[in-house]
């Protein structure tokens, strides 16, 4: 009977993935993969984004049809999302408080043993943003102007979520909808990239990290990735092979939602192209970012958060902000960063500072130049160190905005977009299948800082 059941399973699979223009070559990934991103999207959509289920469960069936197959159980007492799909891969994930939600492995007990350490909470200020959750500043014309682009956008089928506009330092208009407010934690996807960035910038300016020191993991000491240096994988120019179209069987599909260690899976790439001459947008070059600052502070779970919380979090006054470690205790570089919309803003403020926020220098001056220059790339020039960049290239990424302007940016077309020369932070965060129009809409917002 078991037998029945796994080849009724099977036929099942191969079915629905032809029926969805699928080749065969990665069913055999597609369980697993399925059961992965379910469990670990859907623990952290409710229990760190505070959703509800069924909010949950609408973001994560818009990445596939073929998650509309899984089974789902919500433990909403002990916080763990258990998934099935076909009975053919299982995954739980468990929420730990202060680290967030990741797919559960046997033999590691890193985020265990970090649950059951004793914490003092992250600080909340009641003094005025950026230091604090306070927001004085409204400009009601302008609020009147983004709660209509909001709703403009939702009727589009945008799933917009939060639009927030810092100009000249202060928040002056932001809109939420749906089931976000201006404390809720949303996942950021590949704007943590940027994040990481910044520590690694952090590291330098503190003296702790050399850019120029090779190898930058010591797995790569005996062979050809011995070359590969920092602003290489800074500016995705490092020449590793790593696939990141996120079909079944894919690298980043592989490393996010099926291994216990995304940096292990991502170090053990093998070289494809000469460092510093081709760029290759991969997550797994931003998880081994992650691991550089894993072992540039101290090499535990315990170490690295604390050296984060001590030199990140608390200057930047993040309030509502969850970074999420993998099985292994390694931060999620590439991807699990959560904040609210006015920590995201805190960030692009920090560096239109020029490294500055809340009177602590996070990285230097020169760190952010070099961030935001153009790379040395044959193919695409237009991309810092994890941030994208509109100059660079022979055509600006963003027509219409000026060409100093550059952006963390996020799948699902997460944003925040920094505009030195127009003294403006636009952070835009939802769930958009497709593209969002950031380009027209920030025209928009520039047109009415004009009439102020």
């Amino acid at each position: 009977m078991k037998k029945i059941i796994v080849t009724v399973a099977i036929v099942a699979v191969l079915s629905i993935a032809f029926a969805n223009g699928i080749t065969p070559a990665y069913v055999a990934s597609a369980p697993g993969v399925a059961s992965g991103i379910g469990a670990k999207l859907l623990c952290s959509g409710r229990y760190v984004s505070g959703f509800s289920q069924q909010q949950a469960l609408d973001d994560l069936v818009k990445y596939s049809p073929l998650l509309d197959y899984l089974s789902v159980e919500f433990d909403d007492s002990n916080e763990r999302v258990t998934t099935s799909f076909l009975g053919l891969a299982t995954t739980t994930a468990t929420h730990v408080d202060g680290i967030g939600c990741y797919a559960d492995y046997e033999g590691f007990e890193q985020r265990a043993d970090y649950a059951a350490e004793e914490r003092i909470p992250m600080p909340v200020f009641s003094s005025r943003w950026p230091h604090g959750t306070r927001v004085e500043t409204i400009d009601s014309a302008i609020q009147s102007q983004l709660d209509a682009m909001i709703a403009a956008d939702n009727t589009e089928g945008l799933d917009t979520r939060a639009l927030l506009i810092v100009h000249n330092g202060q928040i002056i208009a932001e809109s939420y909808a749906g089931e976000a407010d201006a404390e809720t934690p949303l996942l950021g996807w590949s704007m943590a990239k940027s994040l990481m960035a910044i520590m690694l910038g952090n590291l330098e300016y503190r003296g702790l990290l050399d850019p120029t020191t090779t190898p930058v993991v010591e797995q790569w000491a005996d062979d050809e990735r011995a070359n590969i240096e920092l602003t290489d994988l800074l500016t995705m120019t490092d020449g590793l092979a790593f696939s990141e179209a996120y079909n079944p069987g894919d690298d980043a599909t592989a490393m996010l939602f099926t291994e216990a260690s995304g940096s292990d899976y991502a170090i053990s790439r093998p070289v494809a192209q000469r460092p510093g001459t081709q760029f290759n947008y991969s997550s797994g070059t931003a998880n081994i970012l992650s691991r550089v600052y894993f072992n540039h502070t101290g090499a535990t779970l315990a170490d690295s958060l604390a050296d984060y919380r001590e030199h990140i979090a608390t200057p930047l006054s993040f309030q509502h902000t969850v970074f999420e470690p993998d099985a292994a205790g390694v931060l999620v570089g590439s991807s699990y960063f959560y904040a609210s919309a006015r920590d995201w803003a805190r960030i692009g403020q920090m560096m239109l500072n020029g490294g500055v926020l809340n009177g602590h220098r996070i990285v230097s001056e020169d760190w952010v130049e070099r961030a935001t220059s153009p790379n040395s790339s044959r193919n695409n020039r237009a991309y810092g160190y994890q941030f994208w960049l509109n100059r660079g290239n022979a055509d600006q990424r963003w027509p219409d905005l000026p060409p100093d302007a550059y952006a963390a940016n996020g799948n699902r077309e997460q944003s925040v977009t920094v505009l030195p020369s127009q003294d403006l932070v636009v952070v835009r965060l939802g769930w958009t299948t497709g593209r969002y129009p950031i380009n027209d809409r920030i025209v928009q917002i520039m047109g009415w800082l004009t009439t102020e």
